[in-house]
């Protein structure tokens, strides 16, 4: 599963259990693969295993499996060794709860998405975070404030997705996951990250 230098570009796909994005983060795996690339899903815990009011966990797994035509990585086993054998080239996290920021920006790997982050970044492989948490602006902001910080972590700009009904909330405009992408693995953040 190594990456040739003739073979398609790789980059592993994380997503986190905000269940209602996810209907707007699939067509990104679509077009990543339109592009070229050969997409990893990786599921964390809540997005492999819980039913939602949209959607099975059992039709998650389905749809990213025919997507990709990769079976989706579920546990701690899978991810580790995503960074050692250079299996990606980089991991987008789409999208990116507030757990699962504040988990990251304290350091844990605990979850088969922050195992992967921990996974690349020993290498210094980007990791991109596409935020979706009605949170942000309240207690996930220090996580937020902590990853802006900190080396080969990249986020898809966002802004307030509904500013009066929920003034804390963020959400990235996944529609900005490729350019981000191909943004972060030149070392650069794309801009404006503020929406």
């Amino acid at each position: 599963m190594m990456n040739r230098p003739d073979g398609p570009r790789t980059v592993a796909f994380a997503l986190c259990g905000s269940f209602c994005s996810f209907s707007a983060v699939l067509p990104q795996v679509r077009r990543l693969r339109a592009l070229g690339w050969r997409v990893l899903p990786i599921l964390s815990c809540s997005a492999a295993a819980l039913d939602t009011r949209f959607g099975t966990a059992a039709a998650l797994r389905a749809q990213l499996q025919e997507m990709t035509g990769e079976t989706p990585l579920t546990t701690l086993q899978q991810v580790e060794p995503l960074g050692p054998k250079g299996m990606a080239q980089a991991l987008i996290i789409a999208p990116a709860t507030g757990t699962t920021m504040a988990m990251l920006a304290a350091g844990l790997s605990a979850t088969p998405v922050t195992l992967a982050a921990k996974s690349l970044l020993r290498g210094g492989r980007p990791v991109v975070l596409a935020p979706s948490t009605n949170d942000a602006l309240s207690g996930s902001a220090p996580a937020i404030a902590q990853l802006l910080q900190r080396r080969n972590y990249y986020f898809v700009p966002f802004g307030q997705d509904d500013s009066y009904k929920k003034p804390c909330s963020l959400k990235s405009d996944f529609t900005l996951i490729p350019d981000t992408l191909e943004s972060a693995l030149r070392g650069v953040q794309l801009q404006p990250i503020l929406l």
